[in-house]
């Protein structure tokens, strides 16, 4: 034997040493795995998302004069109920209505009497108020979630119409966060 001939054995050392590895399953072939990154992404976006909160704008008056309950702007008036368990609060775009339905300021509009909503009382103010906007017809309706369905379809009637016709026909519902 020449010392330039190789065995069998030998040759078939080097040619399994010299072939490509295959790549083991948790190489995936060199790819790089994205999907814990998207995953904790995900949860870092759903995290934000539901912790979010909505700011409501508010309202201050500026002028100390006493002023109407209503001044009819360009826009409209937009009145907006909100019912709570002491009652239902009125705002437009004037401000927050007062107590008794008298002026602009703040507490709940219309209050509970003997843990009963007023709804007669909510009707007359909401006669009041369409008296100095007569072409506005929307209101925006929003209840705390403590207030049973049926008083939130009770005080929705009251802020439609009356017996001398139609107030805010045109509903909107809303949510509180």
């Amino acid at each position: 034997m020449t010392e330039d001939t190789l065995s069998p054995a030998q040759r078939a050392k080097i040619r399994r040493l010299a072939a490509p590895a295959e790549p083991e399953p948790s190489d995936a072939g060199g790819e790089l795995n994205i999907v814990p990154y998207l995953d904790i992404l995900m949860n870092v976006m759903m995290f934000v998302l539901a912790s979010v909160s909505v700011a409501f704008a508010s309202t201050i008056t500026t002028d100390a004069a006493a002023s109407p309950v209503v001044r009819p702007r360009p826009g409209g008036i937009h009145l907006t109920a909100l019912v709570t368990g002491q009652g239902v609060a009125l705002k437009t775009a004037s401000g927050s209505i007062a107590a008794g339905c008298g002026d602009v300021g703040p507490g709940i509009t219309v209050p509970n009497t003997g843990g009963a909503y007023d709804l007669v009382g909510l009707t007359t103010c909401a006669r009041r108020i369409k008296g100095m906007a007569p072409a506005e017809t929307q209101v925006s309706l929003t209840a705390s979630p403590d207030v049973p369905y049926d008083v939130v379809v009770s005080v929705m009637d009251a802020l439609r119409a009356d017996d001398s016709g139609k107030l805010f026909p045109d509903v909107t519902l809303g949510a509180v966060r």
